[in-house]
């Protein structure tokens, strides 16, 4: 009996020490959660305070009781921001399109295809990941100065049609596919490309829907490149446009009108996000586990 009464305490004190823990790690998620949802939530709060209101607060205030959508009208009207948008568009979708043919490619040729010094070209092919960036960037601005394709969309978009990361990460999905559907295959007759195009894309296919969330939102963020590439308006992105409204919109004080400039900038992003998330972390596991 006292055994028993022994073993019921001991699964009551384990159940309470469970929901304790449960009960700390919920709170530090909704914190921590506080923390990361704060800077979106001041951006659209100040992009509803009328500029009158905004200069009035000596103290930020944390709400406002007269929201107002004016300064989104002047996101529209102050700047050309939907040629931006247009711009970033065409800009992404191009990109992204090539660069799934170049990776694709590449990361079937290291993990299906045999050829002498293949391993030695892999980890050569990896060790450009070690390059600063920086390094890059001024070869390509050298590159492309050097071509006169400043002001233009192929400058724009050559330098980013590849990625070290993304191939590796394919590379590594297209090798979980079993080597007897390839032998199979080819005893069928069956061409690389077709092997390639009609089994290993489509069971690929989260790490491709993953890879290609990344590059549009890294498309879209890109600042520091289309910002050293052109400085002819008709080619701004939207990320670029932000500097653009600061300092010819509308003004370096109005601080409202460009927030709402920003959550006009950043609500696709966030719609794809919630939209793929799923996928998105479905596509990382798969591509980094092997087996």
């Amino acid at each position: 009996m006292e055994n028993g009464t022994d073993y019921g305490k001991i699964e009551k004190s384990a159940k309470t020490r469970k929901t304790v823990v449960r009960v700390i790690t919920y709170v530090l998620l909704a914190l921590w959660a506080v923390i990361v949802l704060f800077p979106f939530y001041w951006m659209i709060l100040t992009s509803l305070k009328s500029y009158s209101a905004y200069n009035s607060e000596y103290i930020p205030k944390f709400y406002t009781l007269s929201p107002t959508l004016q300064n989104y009208a002047e996101a529209f009207t102050a700047v050309p921001l939907l040629r931006y948008f247009a711009n970033t568009a065409i800009f992404t979708v191009l990109t992204t399109a090539i660069m799934l043919v170049v990776i694709t490619l590449a990361a079937f040729a290291f993990a299906r295809l045999e050829f002498k010094g293949k391993n030695i070209a892999f980890v050569l092919f990896l060790s450009l990941m070690m390059i600063p960036n920086e390094l890059v960037i001024i070869t390509n601005f050298v590159t492309i100065t050097n071509l006169n394709m400043r002001n233009t969309f192929p400058g724009l978009i050559l330098p980013s049609v590849t990625s070290v990361f993304y191939i590796y990460l394919l590379k590594e999905n297209f090798e979980q596919i079993p080597d007897n559907l390839y032998y199979a295959a080819k005893v069928d007759g069956t061409s690389d490309l077709k092997y390639l195009l009609k089994v290993m894309v489509p069971i690929s296919k989260p790490t491709l829907i993953t890879i290609t969330i990344l590059k549009v939102i890294e498309c879209w963020n890109s600042y520091v490149w289309p910002r050293l590439i052109t400085d002819d308006e008709n080619y701004y992105l939207v990320s670029n446009g932000i500097q653009e409204i600061r300092e010819n919109g509308f003004g370096r004080e109005n601080i409202p009108a460009m927030m709402a400039a920003v959550v006009v900038i950043s609500v696709p992003l966030i719609i794809l996000f919630l939209i793929f998330r799923n996928k998105i972390m479905e596509g990382v596991s798969r591509g980094g586990t092997k087996g």
